[in-house]
């Protein structure tokens, strides 16, 4: 019993369902009838009346030929010798308006006897001419361009006087002029009238600047002239009637607003079904799109309370999301010796006043580990476009962290061993800088060994010999205290640094090589060098290297070439510091790739000098490039902030 009261319920419910949609269907196809049936019974009506002007103007342009082919055949019947009678006929005949141009009297000798302009004289066709004589009537000949753009046709009467052929009369036509002439306004008003060749090229037209329909036109044969020459019309586009449009739209509202009301409430929980699985779609996909990122993310409210936290973030600090969901700052993951900065900051955020770009700052995890968080700070916005509270990105960076120091340390371990290596190669020059001093301490000594055993003990005599015994000592003392400071490793230091003395202590490393190749090196720093900030022995390391290979590059020259020379002077706020060599310089093909790491012209070279010159000289905030020698080899050139005051 039920089941069948359900299945009656059903069908009834669905009968009422479909009865407003038939019923409206009914509706629409009844208003599209009428309005078929209207626009039908217009264009019947329309075509009618087109038919009719057709016709009229087809027998107005018959009648109008007609009558000026009897008014031709008339002037034979004048005085032939009575010029200005004819002159003055064939003038009315070209002022009537119906589109004839010319009219020429040709007599039975083809010899014209009248042209009427004078200008314009008529070709006449000697076919046509014998066909008139012959026919005794009429006859017009095909269309023809004329000298001034235009379509032309001719009409051939033949003419007698007393009984007698006195020739033939040619009527020139103008096409263009005989539409403009003998189509009237209120015709032209409503079409276009075209005068076409069998082909279907129009050859003259009169029409308004409205474009035409391009269906509904009607066409008829324009005889005469024949020869394949038609009529045709087209209509303007008129616009519908007022009353009938209003009609019409009102008919289309009310159709409207019916559909509306029957659809209005099926839309309505459509749309909000299609709402509320799009919503779902969306949070399932943000959802999953959120658990799979490995960036922790964190959303706070104005006042600092924690309202999201995706499982990375849990993972990374140890809590769970129903531990950290509501808490207020202070946060369980802040390290507790930096509870007071992490607040500030965490104040500052909130305040809208804190720092635009992404920041750094340790969080603890669960266990008690210490690990550096990179956050990225971005305001919550809701769909109305207030502020609701702001979202964290927190990223560890322990990993990165580590790969720094490990970058750090391998760059330490590249730059001693190009200390070594560099003092390797400088070992011989080294070694005779320490062989004067030592050869001249045992030379003292032996003198004073010698005067004691030869018992001359004069105490002054010794006092200088064992001065400058001293002095010599001290001399290969700073050699090695030079050698080892260079090459000993110590951690990167940030002080005040002179230039012109890291300039003298490297000229001071270098001279017994230059010595030895026969290098000249001139000095010019400028006096009063302001100092700079930084590590003086990695900048000393770089410049090293740089007179180094400048050095290197003019081992192979004439001795008058060998010259190295070093600038330094201020800048602004910058120290520019350049070492010019006269070697044979740098191929422009390399240039680009000088600085590259293990890349080298040398081939027992590493490739790691330059580069690690660049290093330091941009880890100090400076520029390092190379430039050619207007004299000849390579420009190398420094620029090194100044230290603020």
């Amino acid at each position: 019993m039920n089941t069948d009261q359900t299945a009656t319920e059903s069908r009834a419910s669905g009968w009422l369902w479909w009865l407003p949609r038939l019923s409206f269907a009914l509706f629409v196809g009844g208003v599209a009838a009428l309005l078929w049936l209207s626009s039908r019974m217009d264009g019947e009506e329309q075509r009618a009346t087109l038919i009719s002007d057709m016709l009229w103007l087809e027998q107005s342009l018959r009648f109008a030929m007609t009558h000026n082919e009897e008014l031709l055949e008339q002037m034979g019947s004048r005085q032939i010798h009575d010029q200005a009678s004819l002159e003055a006929h064939a003038r009315i005949l070209i002022e009537n308006q119906t589109g004839l141009r010319a009219v020429s009297w040709l007599d039975g000798t083809d010899r014209h006897r009248l042209n009427f302009p004078a200008a314009a004289t008529v070709a006449a066709e000697p076919e046509i001419v014998k066909l008139a004589l012959s026919l005794a009537k009429p006859v017009y000949g095909r269309p023809y361009p004329a000298a001034n753009g235009d379509w032309s046709f001719q009409v051939y009467v033949p003419v007698s006087d007393q009984a007698q052929s006195a020739g033939v009369v040619v009527g020139q036509y103008e096409i263009h002029r005989m539409l403009q002439e003998s189509v009237p306004w209120w015709l032209a008003e409503r079409y276009r009238i075209v005068v076409a060749d069998a082909e279907g090229t129009s050859l003259a037209s009169r029409s308004k600047v409205e474009t035409p329909t391009t269906t509904g036109g009607y066409q008829l044969a324009f005889e005469p002239p024949g020869h394949g020459l038609s009529l045709q019309a087209t209509p303007y586009r008129t616009p519908a009637p007022l009353a009938g449009r209003l009609l019409s739209a009102a008919l289309v509202f009310l159709a409207m607003v019916v559909l509306w009301s029957l659809w209005a409430l099926r839309r309505h929980v459509q749309g909000r079904m299609a709402a509320e699985m799009a919503l779902r779609n969306e949070h399932a996909f943000r959802k999953a799109m959120e658990d799979s990122v490995q960036a922790g993310l964190r959303a706070r409210d104005l006042e600092g309370r924690i309202t999201y936290v995706n499982p990375a973030f849990c993972a990374m600090v140890g809590w769970s999301a129903k531990e950290l969901i509501g808490r207020m700052p202070p946060m369980p993951y802040w390290v507790d010796e930096e509870m007071e900065a992490t607040r500030a900051l965490h104040d500052r955020i909130l305040a809208g006043e804190g720092p635009s770009r992404g920041f750094e700052v340790p969080f603890r995890r669960r266990h008690g580990e210490i690990f550096p968080a990179l956050i990225h700070e971005a305001p919550l916005i809701d769909a109305s476009g207030r502020q609701t509270g702001w979202m964290s990105s927190v990223i560890d960076i322990t990993d990165q962290k580590r790969s720094e120091e490990l970058s750090r340390q391998q760059q330490e371990r590249l730059q001693s061993t190009a200390r070594l290596i560099t003092m390797g190669e400088m070992a011989s020059s080294l070694a005779h800088e320490l062989n004067q001093p030592l050869a001249a301490i045992a030379s003292y000594n032996a003198g004073c060994l010698q005067l004691l055993n030869d018992g001359n003990t004069d105490a002054a005599e010794l006092k200088e010999a064992l001065a400058k015994s001293t002095a010599q000592a001290q001399r290969a003392g700073r050699v090695i205290r030079r050698i080892y400071e260079f090459v000993r490793r110590a951690e990167p230091k940030s002080e005040p640094c002179s230039i012109s003395d890291l300039i003298d202590r490297t000229i001071a490393l270098v001279e017994p090589d230059a010595r030895r190749h026969r290098i000249r090196i001139e000095r010019h720093v400028q006096s009063s060098l302001p100092e700079i900030q930084g590590d003086g022995l990695l900048l000393e390391q770089a410049i090293l290297n740089l007179i180094r290979n400048a050095i290197e590059a003019m081992r192979d020259l004439p001795g008058e070439r060998r010259l190295l020379t070093l600038r330094a002077e201020a800048e602004h706020d910058q120290i520019h510091l350049t070492i010019a060599d006269r070697g044979t310089g740098i191929p422009e093909a390399i240039t680009y790739r000088l600085f590259e790491p293990f890349f080298s012209t040398k081939s027992e070279g590493l490739g790691m000098g330059l580069n690690i010159c660049r290093s330091v000289i941009e880890g100090h905030k400076g520029r390092l490039w190379v430039e050619p020698n207007p004299l000849g080899g390579s420009i190398f050139h420094v620029l090194l902030p100044i230290k603020a005051r």
